[in-house]
């Protein structure tokens, strides 16, 4: 009788851990089932490009049916587990719960934005993990210059041209600056807010921008940034949020319509019930192999587990980067072949070998094996490095063709908020209501008299 393997998340570490263990078990010793509620895994290093408009957003995500060729996909929502009886929950498509049982679970259930009881944030502030909010984001800055070209008063202009971003790791600053180099490219195009100019500005809580890089390379990016206009604020926080305006720390009031949080992330919340063990940060607690403490048949990594970091002699868990869930998937998906009977378990041995710092057209910083690089050459490093990890032949080729039309004839400025919200049948887009019993409203037609 084969095996059921199931993996709960299909982003990087639900990904590769299903790839490994398609080539490590041949289709008689197991049957393998994802569980994932979208059917992709979205590249999450190359986000920042989708949201500026340098990629098209199909490009950015792995379609899983086509990159896994034997694993079964299933569409829904994991909600909870019982290890007792080695099931998981999952919510389906059509909305009911059931169980899914295994032999072996796999949990890559990854993380989630990490919010605070600051007031306003939650009403008035925009995430940026997901492609949606990428989009979102993209659009409402595209936005906010169509209305302030319409506003006379420059005061209430800028309040509209002014963009606060809070969290300085990679998401931040990456974000930040491709979006910051979008607006540039098309603001142009709007003669009243590029007369007024912009407002960008980056706030973090810690002493200095991307503490995942050396101290020398997150100065040369803060010198870059600050030279395209972008004010820094390090060591501070952010104090409250309005619909118009936010208070940092220190009691400084900015203006502003759009307010983006990126200050950190946490354990996806059904991992607290998912009956697992779980250390003090509500991550899963593993050993070196990625198995759950007192369960021989489960296994978790990436961001919903404490892998102890083999950098930091373990004992810190590894950073939450793709780096890291790649090789773990990896690692999960042979320890999983290796204690069915093909191969031996080993820990999890990986260090990280270099970072990239993508901010905007040819500016990059990046470190790779000790060696530093900065400007263009980093830029080449990191699209190159990118375009090589991607899954997949056709998506590098997407991947390189859009990279190069918008080198080539710059970026769209197209707004595209309404895409996958069309309106109903009989809509009327001036937003008037159309009074029940008229034609209009039941469909009937007056017949036309001839002429």
């Amino acid at each position: 009788m084969a095996w059921h393997v199931v993996i709960a998340g299909g982003g990087f570490g639900g990904f590769y851990a299903a790839r490994a263990l398609e080539r490590a078990l041949p289709p008689q010793a197991a049957r393998i089932t994802l569980v994932n509620d979208v059917n992709f895994m979205l590249y999450t290093p190359l986000l920042p490009g989708a949201a500026a408009g340098t990629l098209e957003p199909r490009h950015v995500v792995v379609p899983l049916r086509e990159e896994l060729k034997r694993t079964h996909l299933r569409l829904g929502t994991v909600v909870g587990g019982t290890p007792e009886r080695n099931a998981i929950q999952v919510r389906t498509l059509k909305g009911s719960v059931e169980d899914l049982g295994y032999d072996h679970l796999v949990v890559a259930l990854g993380s989630v934005s990490r919010t605070l009881p600051i007031p306003g944030l939650a009403e008035h502030g925009i995430g940026f993990k997901s492609l949606p909010e990428a989009i979102e984001l993209r659009n409402h800055v595209l936005r906010t210059l169509e209305v302030a070209e319409t506003l006379e008063d420059p005061e209430e202009r800028r309040k509209w041209l002014t963009y606060v971003f809070v969290g300085a790791g990679y998401a931040g600053l990456e974000g930040l600056a491709e979006l910051q180099d979008f607006a540039a490219d098309v603001i142009d195009l709007y003669p009243r807010c590029r007369t007024q100019g912009m407002r960008w500005i980056l706030v973090e809580a810690r002493d200095r921008v991307m503490p995942e890089i050396p101290p020398d390379l997150a100065d040369f990016a803060t010198r870059e940034l600050r030279g395209r206009g972008i004010a820094i604020r390090t060591s501070t926080t952010l104090d409250r949020v309005t619909a118009e305006d936010v208070v940092l720390s220190g009691g400084e009031l900015i203006p502003t319509r759009t307010l983006v949080w990126t200050a950190g992330v946490k354990p996806n919340p059904v991992i607290a019930r998912m009956g697992l063990p779980l250390d003090g940060q509500g991550r899963v607690q593993v050993d070196t192999t990625l198995r759950v403490d007192g369960h021989e048949t489960i296994w978790a990594l990436g961001d919903a587990a404490a892998v102890p970091d083999p950098a930091k002699k373990g004992q810190s868990p590894t950073p939450p980067t793709a780096q890291h869930a790649i090789r773990q998937g990896k690692l999960a998906g042979a320890n999983v072949a290796a204690s069915i009977g093909n191969g031996r378990i080993r820990p999890f041995r990986f260090k990280t070998k270099g970072v990239f710092v993508d901010m905007g057209q040819g500016q990059a910083v990046a470190t790779t094996l000790g060696i530093k690089w900065r400007g263009l050459a980093a830029w080449w490093l990191a699209r190159s490095y990118h375009l090589a990890m991607l899954p997949g032949t056709k998506r590098k080729w997407r991947l390189l063709i859009d990279w190069n039309i918008q080198v080539l004839f710059g970026r769209d400025a197209s707004e595209l908020g309404g895409l996958g919200r069309a309106p109903g049948l009989g809509h009327d887009p001036t937003g008037a209501e159309t009074p029940a019993g008229t034609a209009e409203a039941t469909g009937a037609t007056e017949p036309v008299a001839p002429s």
